[in-house]
């Protein structure tokens, strides 16, 4: 009996081979496909910008700047500014300037004080090639970054400011075409050579320390809209601190400046 079963299964294997080896599989094996490379990453660069020195030992020249991004404007500085008579130069978006009307007015008002340059229409980093900046989308074409030029420009003479001539962008980088791109349009692109705040995330000690650390011919960037952040205080103390110093403070459409990466030429 065991040798009948044994050769009933022995049959059975040899006719599902033969079987398998005539029917031809349904199933092609799938494709390797391989990913489609990555758009490599634009290069970027973040400007730097000195304005001519005085030379004039215990005088040092500086140039305050600030950015307006969006959020509300920080009375600390703000009446700082206007207290201590320092002039300065505000970079502000439409977004800042449209909920800011009474800080909009102070500047206007004081015109002996206060540049007002441009910072944007949506405060988009003016980068030509999609990428992210600090977690920012950047305009991403030659067409949506001179939007984000001339909607800052648009929005700050229809709030009654002087045409721009200056024009810095969110984050403060670029890529070089996008900079040849806002050459073109006219501008003087501001770059920096004092991080003072470092995005207004700093607190008030470090931010006092790096402002009051300037030197003949700097120009530092610090932020004007974020009310809340302990870096306010320490910008505020670092203006006292300069003064008392006695630095000379000017605006940039003062003073004649040197910005690198063909910004300022």
């Amino acid at each position: 009996m065991n040798r009948i079963l044994l050769a009933s299964a022995f049959l059975l294997v040899s006719i599902s081979a033969a079987f398998a080896d005539e029917i031809p599989s349904a199933l092609p094996a799938p494709a390797v496909v391989s990913p489609a490379p990555k758009a490599p990453a634009p290069k970027l660069v973040e400007p730097h910008l000195h304005i001519a020195r005085s030379n004039v030992a215990g005088h040092a020249r500086v140039a305050l700047t600030f950015d307006a991004c969006m959020g509300q404007a920080d009375e600390r500085i703000l009446s700082t500014l206007v207290r201590e008579r320092i002039p300065a130069t505000i970079f502000v978006t439409a977004r800042w300037l449209k909920r800011n009307p009474a800080a909009v007015a102070v500047f206007l008002q004081n015109p002996d004080l206060f540049e007002l340059e441009n910072h944007g229409q949506n405060h988009i980093p003016a980068v030509d090639t999609p990428t992210l900046i600090y977690g920012i989308a950047s305009a991403g074409s030659p067409q949506a970054v001179r939007q984000e030029v001339e909607g800052g420009a648009a929005a700050m003479v229809a709030a009654g400011i002087p045409a721009p001539h200056w024009f810095r962008g969110s984050t403060a980088k670029y890529d070089l075409s996008a900079i040849g791109e806002i050459r073109a349009m006219g501008y003087r692109i501001a770059g920096y050579s004092v991080n003072g705040d470092g995005g207004s995330l700093l607190g008030a000690v470090i931010t006092e320390k790096r402002i009051a650390s300037a030197k003949d011919g700097d120009v530092v960037i610090s932020h004007v809209n974020q009310p809340t952040h302990a870096a306010g205080e320490g910008v505020a103390k670092a203006l006292v601190d300069l003064k008392a110093k006695g630095t000379q403070f000017v605006r940039l459409q003062d003073v004649e400046d040197t910005g690198d990466d063909k910004t300022t030429e």
